[in-house]
């Protein structure tokens, strides 16, 4: 795990995933010929029960989800302060936190290459915080607009052999909580992340592994659009020979066991999930460490 940045504090507890939303079922009652009071008594008791039922639940499922990558929980889900702090926190994270707390210098990814194997990133190249003009190809560009772009933060990283190279993008929208939902639901219903004409852009860095790394380059990506924060997380590999690329594979295709294609079999699959994953992580952990903070100032 990377050294954390100085201007970096956690002083909140571990970051344990806290139980989402859950359904109330309510059965048909079986004691409907019961006197209403019996009735209401035996209600309270289905009540009590069923709720210490779904918070045992939920914590057994938070304690068991998701896999850690540089040392983070694979979630992202900000910590149980309220959604609207989260995201009046996350709109501004880019510009108040130092770049290595977002982008660190490198990414271990314990067990997060093909077969388990670990994998390592460097980073190559910081790109000027930026607005979206020209960031995407014009598809996922039309797909992102109803969010809006509020700034871009991107990095290009190389593979510990530097034969991979992936850039990875943190865009901070201008959407509301129900605006972010609309996205993900429809991104998810419309199977978005398999569609190759909603490939992001790579970033390149003259001088280093990325140096011809383009648009005909791009082997691999994935887009995770974020429920509980006003963010999109994005990565997209390639070779770092700059060989032109046929056959790119989403990251969801390229990480299944058996899988031929070029991507699948050089692991540009394992990058681009795994950089996405990272970055994710970093960003709910800056979330939750500016929401602490916060809360801690205002109880002073």
């Amino acid at each position: 795990m990377p050294p954390m940045p100085p201007a970096y504090r956690p002083t909140a507890a571990p970051y344990a995933v806290p139980p989402g939303p859950r359904p109330r079922y309510t059965p048909p009652s079986p004691h409907a010929t019961l006197p209403p009071e019996v009735q209401r008594r035996v209600a309270r008791g289905r009540a009590v029960a069923g709720v210490c039922l779904v918070v045992g639940m939920g914590l057994l499922i938070g304690a068991a989800a998701g896999y850690s990558i540089g040392g983070y929980p694979a979630s992202a889900q900000p910590a149980a302060q309220s959604t609207t702090a989260a995201y009046a926190v996350t709109h501004d994270l880019w510009h108040n936190v130092p770049v290595d707390t977002l982008f660190p210098p490198t990414v271990n990814g314990p067990g997060a290459g093909p077969g388990g194997a670990d994998r390592t990133w460097t980073r190559v190249g910081v790109a000027p915080d930026s607005d979206c003009d020209g960031a995407f190809d014009p598809a996922l560009a039309k797909t992102l607009a109803p969010v809006g772009c509020r700034r871009l933060v991107r990095a290009t990283y190389t593979d510990s052999t530097s034969s991979d190279v992936t850039t990875v993008g943190l865009l901070i929208t201008r959407a509301d909580p129900a605006g972010m939902a609309r996205l993900s639901a429809a991104w998810r219903a419309q199977h978005l992340g398999q569609d190759a004409e909603l490939m992001p852009r790579p970033v390149a860095f003259p001088g280093t592994d990325s140096t011809g790394f383009g648009l005909a380059q791009r082997a691999s990506w994935q887009v995770d659009i974020l429920n509980e924060l006003p963010a999109v997380v994005y990565a997209v590999s390639g070779f770092a020979d700059s060989r032109t690329v046929t056959d790119p594979q989403p990251a969801a295709a390229a990480t299944i066991q058996g899988a031929t294609s070029a991507p699948a079999q050089a692991g540009l699959g394992y990058d681009a999930r795994g950089l996405t994953i990272a970055i994710e992580q970093r960003l709910v952990a800056a979330t939750r460490a500016a929401l602490h903070e916060s809360s801690a100032g205002a109880a002073r």
